[in-house]
């Protein structure tokens, strides 16, 4: 099915961000793999004057997520950090949002709905659908995708677009499963009206 971007459209980028990459402390293998789709679907976005949101952790070097205070996860994204940069092969226009999300010690966060100005600031905007992509599909990608379809936004999940962590081989596919289940409507660029 094809989809033509509308005025109301935004595009959401989640946690693509240099630990999350290979090489970083959290890696998500083949992470990088989707930086050039999502570049291409950042140029289609910023043509149209579309609002483009870029989410990413921004953790306290304290945080509770971390294996050292009782999480599960190694320390990553530690606010101001190269780690919790995003790459410099992501081509974020000057225009982008930024949302951080669980920048406190004591709360985790894998939506980027989560405590954050999100929901207010594409309220602000008029936006009425989503498009997601991002890392990883099965944490902050498919939490995030709940709290939009939770909030009433139209979502689109970029199939092209997103990576999936794996612990277990089919964890991807199946939150890829459970967003269709729960209203998402996946896309690909091929079937972006240009």
């Amino acid at each position: 099915m094809k989809t033509r971007l509308l005025s109301g459209d935004a595009l959401i980028i989640v946690d693509l961000q240099n630990d999350f990459l290979p090489g970083g402390s959290l890696p998500v293998a083949g992470g990088n793999t989707i930086i050039p789709m999502l570049n291409r679907y950042i140029t289609d976005f910023h043509a149209r004057r579309l609002p483009i949101v870029a989410t990413r952790d921004w953790h306290p070097i304290n945080h509770c997520s971390f294996e050292s205070f009782g999480g599960p996860w190694p320390p990553h994204c530690i606010a101001n950090t190269e780690g919790a940069a995003f790459p410099t092969a992501l081509q974020l226009p000057a225009c982008t949002k930024i949302i951080s999300k669980a920048t406190t010690q004591s709360k985790d966060a894998y939506s980027a709905f989560s405590d954050t100005p999100l929901n207010e600031l594409l309220h602000s905007l008029n936006v009425k659908r989503l498009f997601f992509g991002g890392l990883a599909t099965e944490y902050c990608v498919l939490n995030t995708v709940k709290d939009a379809i939770r909030f009433h936004y139209v979502t689109f999940i970029l199939e092209d677009a997103v990576c999936a962590i794996n612990q277990q081989p089919d964890d991807g596919h199946d939150a890829l499963l459970t967003m269709k289940r729960l209203g998402a409507i996946p896309t690909k660029d091929e079937a972006i009206e240009r």
